[in-house]
């Protein structure tokens, strides 16, 4: 897939091999007071693959508190439960982190009180065990644009702090993040000259009205967009319409990592 006639700026689909791995709690870190970012270990992530910074891949834990992990097997009909097995509760997360020759992978966890995974990880152990499966593929956006425009709420921040980490000192960065609590605001990494927006959560146009007000940089740009559905299809609307920054649409990615009112939802926002 071609996004650009320039041809160092061609993003790119890749798939991989879909494969569910059994991964271990190795450690914790409390990065604020609504996020953990969580290490796990296993021999099986030496050959793991995560080619974008926005890839998601599916979090499995086990059915009920307490009971053993059962994951799916590869079978004749492609990957299935043992007989009588309950489904795993399954959630997609970034990885935020990995090293395949160690074989351990972060992931952070946003603390929110409530949800499947959130009160999982606020009462894991080491040792505990989680599924992994995927990525299924990746929507690879090259580093070399001349300025990137990374927006979201909490739920986007593991990807933004990834993808700044990329990021080469040639490249303008422009961060646009909504936070409930000020308190969850980071000092990101980056090799780019960054200018930071941070937005307190309200409205669901809070997002797009600081988006629509930004003047962006000059030069090859890339605009790149996660959170709440609603509130990404606000964001999107500014960076697309003739009316707001008028964007070409292959300029721009914008993704719900969730959705009010509905749960494990994500969706690639188009058209």
């Amino acid at each position: 897939m071609n996004t650009s006639t320039h041809p160092t700026l061609a993003v790119e689909r890749v798939r991989h091999e879909i494969k569910v791995r059994r991964l271990q709690v190795q450690r914790f870190d409390r990065i604020s007071p609504h996020f953990v970012r969580i290490r796990f270990a296993s021999d099986a992530l030496r050959d793991f693959i995560s080619a974008s910074f926005d890839d998601h891949a599916k979090l499995m834990l086990p059915a009920q508190p307490g009971q053993p992990l059962v994951l799916p097997q590869p079978g004749p009909d492609g990957l299935a439960l043992p007989p009588g097995a309950q489904k795993s509760m399954m959630r997609d997360y970034t990885p935020r982190q990995f090293d395949p020759a160690a074989g351990t992978l972060d992931i952070e966890f946003v603390l929110h009180g409530e949800g499947v995974a959130s009160l999982w990880a606020e009462a894991a152990q080491t040792g505990d065990e989680v599924g992994l499966g995927g990525p299924r593929g990746s929507f690879v956006v090259p580093t070399g644009f001349d300025w990137h425009l990374l927006v979201g709420d909490e739920s986007a921040i593991p990807a933004i702090a990834r993808r700044l980490e990329e990021l080469p000192e040639t490249a303008q960065a422009i961060t646009v993040i909504e936070t409930a609590d000020a308190a969850d605001r980071r000092d990101f990494t980056s090799r780019a000259t960054l200018q930071a927006h941070w937005v307190d959560t309200g409205a669901t146009d809070a997002l797009a009205k600081v988006v629509a007000g930004l003047k962006l940089p000059t030069g090859e740009g890339f605009a790149w967009a996660g959170g709440e559905a609603a509130s990404m299809v606000a964001v999107r609307q500014a960076l697309v319409n003739p009316d707001g920054h008028g964007l070409d649409k292959s300029r721009v990615r914008a993704s719900a990592y969730w959705k009010r009112g509905s749960v494990g939802h994500h969706e690639t926002l188009g058209g």
